[in-house]
């Protein structure tokens, strides 16, 4: 087994790491978007990054692995992890189900724009009865000869208020349960399409989450991804590129943070001599070393299983799993290194498990994760 980056890989996760450093993050308020930030963003490339360059001036056409990187080099340097969430769930729950499964007319239309950033999408899946079980979505698309009526509500959705498309699934044949699913793309402009306020949340500030409401909103048979009826394949193929690339952020984050906690461990006397020279410190440090490498491996195994077109459902569920998990107990470990002063929102020690907690819900939950993890072990 090879465990080493390429020396192009390498280069292209330091560039990442050294731009998000250089980024600036305003503070903002749950609710409010960093419009520049995001256009940075764009510019960077972060929106193209797997995106093949005949479909966008910013498209890289990187494999997985490589985007997978790159994002981690992001979600290590960047102060603002809110945003990135909102740039990673527009990639790989939008752009890639688009460039995937949309047809050559709805790549060129739409691609170089939402890769540059220049539009923002919002995937619409979440309901309040069905959560992200895309069998028993409520959202009903009726056929009406080159249209769909599209009726229904969606929950949680990211970017909701700020987004020019959604890309949204749908029960377009209820006899047929997991095959009667069909996804579409959106426009926001649309008639019948109302966005409710974003929402206050604990953390992930810059990602705009409200509901989204279709009455009898009119698409043209032209927006839909794939054929009907494949909805529920396209969901699953996003959630793959989503929980690998999207996740990585946080395992980035959490390098940010071990990082953090060493240096000042070792800066911090306590009794007259640093608190790395404290067991309880120095070994609460070597956990979050252990779950951040163990995670970052999964991730990366899961990653590599994608790229060699096998089924690589157990690896990604685990991954996400090990990540969420890992990224809640270095966030409490971070604090309690820190100790009074690690409390204190003004030393933003406590904004890593405030995005954290968010990461054991969203993309499935932890416990969605061990049903995938359960089903593939032959567990009945």
């Amino acid at each position: 087994m090879n465990f080493e980056w390429t020396d192009a890989q390498l280069e292209l996760y330091e560039h990442a790491l050294s731009f998000a450093k250089n980024l600036d993050c305003p503070a903002v308020a749950s609710g409010e978007f960093p419009q520049q930030l995001w256009q940075a963003l764009g510019d960077f490339g972060l929106f193209g990054l797997p995106v093949d360059s005949r479909y966008s001036p910013v498209g890289s056409g990187f494999d997985i692995l490589t985007t997978v990187k790159i994002v981690e080099g992001l979600g290590q340097g960047c102060a603002d992890t809110g945003i990135l969430f909102a740039g990673a769930a527009h990639t790989f729950a939008c752009v890639m189900p688009i460039y995937e499964h949309g047809s050559e007319r709805l790549k060129t239309e739409l691609l170089p724009a939402l890769t540059q950033g220049q539009k923002i999408a919002a995937n619409a899946i979440s309901e309040a009865e069905a959560g992200s079980d895309i069998a028993k979505l409520a959202t009903k698309a009726t056929r009406e000869g080159d249209y769909y009526i599209i009726r229904g509500a969606k929950s949680y959705v990211t970017n909701g208020a700020v987004a020019d498309y959604f890309v949204t699934y749908a029960t377009s044949n209820e006899k047929f349960g997991y095959l009667g699913q069909t996804a579409f793309v959106i426009p926001a402009d649309l008639a019948g399409i109302e966005v409710g306020k974003s929402y206050k949340k604990l953390g992930l500030n810059s990602a705009q989450l409200n509901q989204v409401f279709f009455d009898d909103v009119k698409v043209h048979k032209d927006y839909v991804l794939g054929a009907e009826g494949q909805g529920a394949r396209i969901f699953a193929a996003s959630m793959d590129w989503e929980r690998c690339c999207l996740f990585a952020l946080f395992v980035g984050v959490m390098q940010r943070d071990l990082t953090r906690c060493i240096e000042f461990a070792n800066t911090r006397k306590q009794g007259g001599k640093t608190i790395s020279k404290f067991q309880a410190v120095a070994h609460r440090i070597a956990d979050m070393e252990v779950r951040l490498q163990s995670a970052r491996l999964l991730l990366y195994f899961a990653a590599w299983q994608k790229s060699q077109d096998v089924d690589n459902t157990k690896a990604v569920a685990s991954s996400k799993l090990a990540i969420s998990e890992a990224f809640v107990q270095s966030g409490i470990d971070a604090i309690r290194i820190h100790g009074a002063m690690g409390y204190l929102q003004e030393s933003a020690v406590d904004s890593s498990i405030r995005d954290a907690l968010g990461a054991v819900l969203f993309s499935g939950t932890s416990d969605i994760q061990r049903e995938l993890i359960c089903n593939r072990l032959g567990l009945l």
